[in-house]
């Protein structure tokens, strides 16, 4: 086993409500409706591949189950951790998730999803869709049933530089214009509330979850601040964005020279602007990799917005 830091190729999903902006993060573009690079994931829908170094050319769920000891030796049966890149040129479906529960009964074992966002770019005047304004559980079936979208959905303001916590059963969705880095637990778990009455690439339009929705939505909707549990960690420098039961992440900035302190399981680091190296490496905007466990500290050099989570 060799503990170097370990850098993945992102996995590229098309989508019909995608754009081209993803190839400002380095991606190599299949077409101009490219939404989501799943950055660092071990999946099975979106499973990287290592780019380079000893682990060349693993997945990195082959890494997660061979070299367990590379992250801490996390106790999870799967990689927990799902890092993406969001670029919505149109409006997401408005959607839902599942809590672990839930998930575990009615999707076959799979985890729930927890996720934040961090607003790496949005539009003037842009909005994004969390909460709605039902006031009972009763209250959301009836609007959802009768279709009163106006009335159900919460629009917020979006700015570059926002972070949102989206908890389960949080009823949200991803507005056209807005870029962002999604953090979340490793699922692919989805309930389509409402979709625009659009049709997917075959024609017809995608599916609904209208059930599994009622099932899982919070009501009534309690805006609420990133939860914090200010998780020990020897870099001064992070400033903590959410801590949860499931993840931190923390962002920072790299102005000339700088070290970061390996005190987590495994840390994955996205550079989110700028450029410079890490330990000699050259990295740049939209490089994401995982510094394992018991590395040490690794040396940055350059100017560089760093976003970084464990769990």
């Amino acid at each position: 086993m060799t503990r170097e830091i370990i850098f993945v190729n992102p996995v590229l999903k098309e989508t019909v409500w995608g754009g081209s902006r993803l190839a400002e993060f380095g991606c190599t573009m299949p077409s101009s409706c490219v939404g989501e690079a799943w950055c660092v994931s071990a999946h099975p829908h979106g499973d990287c591949v290592v780019a380079s170094g000893a682990y060349a050319g693993a997945h990195l769920s082959e890494l997660w189950h061979n070299y367990r000891e590379l992250f801490g030796n996390c106790e999870s049966n799967q990689f927990p951790l799902l890092t993406k890149i969001i670029d919505a040129e149109k409006d997401l479906s408005i959607q839902v998730h599942p809590d672990d529960a839930y998930a575990k009964a009615n999707e076959g074992g799979s985890l729930g999803k927890t996720e934040c966002w961090y607003v790496l770019d949005a539009r003037p005047n842009a909005k994004i869709i969390i909460g709605h304004h039902a006031k009972s559980c009763a209250e959301v079936e009836s609007m959802i049933v009768q279709q009163r979208w106006s009335e159900f959905i919460r629009e917020v303001p979006v700015r570059k530089g926002d972070f949102f916590f989206i908890a389960p059963g949080t009823v949200h969705a991803i507005k056209g214009g807005t870029l962002l880095l999604e953090t979340q637990q490793s699922s692919d778990v989805t309930y389509r509330v409402y979709d625009y009455d659009r049709l997917g690439s075959d024609g017809k339009p995608r599916a609904l979850h209208i059930a599994q929705s009622i099932d899982v939505i919070t009501a009534p909707f309690v805006e609420s601040v990133p939860p914090k549990h200010a998780r020990k960690t020897a870099n001064a420098a992070l400033r903590e964005l959410v801590g949860c039961a499931y993840f931190s992440v923390w962002e920072t900035a790299v102005a000339g020279s700088t070290e970061l302190v390996q005190d987590q399981q495994f840390m994955i680091v996205s550079v989110v602007d700028g450029c410079g190296t890490v330990d000699g490496v050259r990295i740049q905007k939209g490089s994401h990799f995982i510094v394992p466990f018991a590395y040490g500290s690794a040396h940055f050099d350059g100017s560089m917005q760093l976003v970084i989570s464990a769990v």
